[in-house]
């Protein structure tokens, strides 16, 4: 069975595995910091209350059958605790059965979790994980050189990831075709970050050439992961380069990060790091050509959706989320709009009634705060905010249990805000206001003005009180 396994590629398997030990072990942080207030028993989106009246086999989850926030809490950090060990290389000291189920409790309990998120959970990343996941579980440790088939399919994988973007953006928003994306995308993206501010004022000629490279990397360089090594790994290294670009350039979560480690995955440098691993026993060549059986006969719809001039973007088309559909910004928001939210003490609203405004971690709100860099550490609620400007009807299920939060003070949401204007009692009204956002130029930064500048649209929530909602 030497042709089923490849020991040139456990460099490649190393990177690959504890570079996705770390990425569970911060979303599995991330659910256990954020749950409480997004989809706990008292959230804005509770767990039972979506249980309830969505049916297991349509959201696989340990959820279905008990949940409470302490046990909710003990399975976040039970997947935090088991990342850490892989991390850390358990998986490599253990027999390979063991290693397997490692692997696939880690993905067992993360699809757990993603399938009771709702909205909060609606994220290209969040499959992406469970598929390379999955994936993973098939990979073997240093018992087994690695598996030929499964470098195909986390090859085929990455394909995927990218292609699908280059082809979302080609079929969708025209500034991508006459390139001109870049002059709004580092402005006006979910959440930019510390270095946004400078690469929008890089030259709009630099911007037309970041956009061309865009699309050779997400429509060219794709197909040439399939072709013989070493152009295969230079074609990898290349994607690497983009996606670190990005890294740079934004707040994407563990999207970038999880795209590199795929890319790894395809790397060979011969003379480094060369050692020869046993060839795979019998049981294990069966297990993995049965999954590979699985994923072959599941890519069939993605394959499709790929090729269709109605491409859906970021889809799932099981709900265990094994083979996906994946893309990003078919369109480009052109202005930035973002929701402002004010409290005030005053019962009785007046033109005097003072306003301060609640503070987010990540998200434009303080004209002179530069945005910070959070990912691959995920701001759920800073991001729903996004959409929440784009329109009112992508926050209509949440947005109002949110400002009833804020007029309570409740402490697991007020947690996820950078600041409280009202640390001792609860405002008496809260109030949404609509602006649109800019970068200052280097004048305006200069002078003091800080990095964004604002102007008021108009009301997107008027005051309201508690006895309002």
């Amino acid at each position: 069975m030497a042709w089923f396994t490849d020991s040139g590629y456990a460099l490649g398997r190393l990177l690959f595995q504890r570079g996705l030990a770390a990425l569970y072990l911060v979303a599995f942080l991330v659910a256990a910091h954020q749950f409480r207030a997004l989809i706990g028993e008292r959230g804005l989106l509770p767990v039972p209350r979506f249980t309830a009246r969505v049916p297991f086999r349509d959201s696989p989850s340990v959820f279905h059958l008990h949940y409470t926030d302490r046990f909710f809490a003990l399975w976040s950090w039970s997947g935090a605790a088991l990342s850490a060990a892989l991390l850390a290389g358990v998986g490599d000291l253990v027999p390979l059965w063991a290693s397997i189920l490692l692997w696939a409790a880690l993905w067992v309990l993360y699809l757990s979790i993603v399938n009771v998120g709702q909205t909060w959970y609606a994220f290209g990343w969040e499959s992406l994980l469970l598929e390379t996941g999955f994936l993973a579980v098939f990979l073997g440790n240093d018992e087994v050189a690695p598996p030929v088939l499964v470098l195909w399919l986390l090859r085929w994988l990455l394909f995927r990831v990218e292609f699908g973007a280059g082809m979302i953006k080609m079929r969708g928003d025209s500034c991508w075709r006459d390139l001109t994306a870049l002059y709004y995308h580092h402005e006006t993206q979910p959440m930019p970050g510390p270095l946004s501010w400078f690469f929008h004022h890089l030259p709009r000629p630099l911007h037309r050439i970041e956009t061309a490279a865009n699309h050779v990397a997400q429509l060219v360089l794709p197909f040439l992961l399939f072709t013989p090594q070493p152009v295969a790994t230079w074609a990898a290294a290349a994607l690497v380069a983009t996606q670190l670009w990005l890294v740079l350039s934004g707040n994407f979560a563990w999207l970038n990060w999880l795209t590199i480690l795929l890319a790894l995955s395809v790397v060979q440098l011969p003379g480094i790091y060369e050692r020869r691993l046993p060839d795979a026993p019998l049981w294990f060549t069966v297990l993995v050509c049965a999954a590979a059986a699985l994923i072959a006969v599941l890519s069939w719809r993605p394959a499709r959706n790929l090729l269709s001039s109605h491409q859906r973007m970021n889809a799932s088309f099981d709900p265990l989320h094994l083979v996906n559909t994946y893309g990003a910004f078919g369109s480009v928001t052109r202005v930035r709009q973002e929701v402002v939210l004010e409290g005030t003490t005053d019962e009785v609203v007046t033109p005097t009634t003072e306003w301060r405004e609640y503070g987010f971690k990540g998200k434009p709100t303080a004209l002179k705060r530069l945005p910070r860099q959070f990912a691959p550490y995920h701001l759920r609620l800073d991001w729903l905010m996004w959409f929440a400007a784009l329109s009112p009807s992508y926050a209509a299920q949440w947005f109002p249990g949110f400002v009833a939060k804020l007029l309570e003070n409740d402490p697991a949401l007020l947690r996820l805000l950078r600041d409280n204007p009202f640390p001792d009692t609860p405002p008496a009204r809260i109030r949404a206001r609509l602006y649109t956002y800019e970068f200052t130029d280097w004048t305006e930064l200069r002078a003091g003005a800080g990095w964004w500048k604002r102007r008021l649209i108009g009301d997107y929530l008027r005051p309201v009180s508690r006895r309002d909602l």
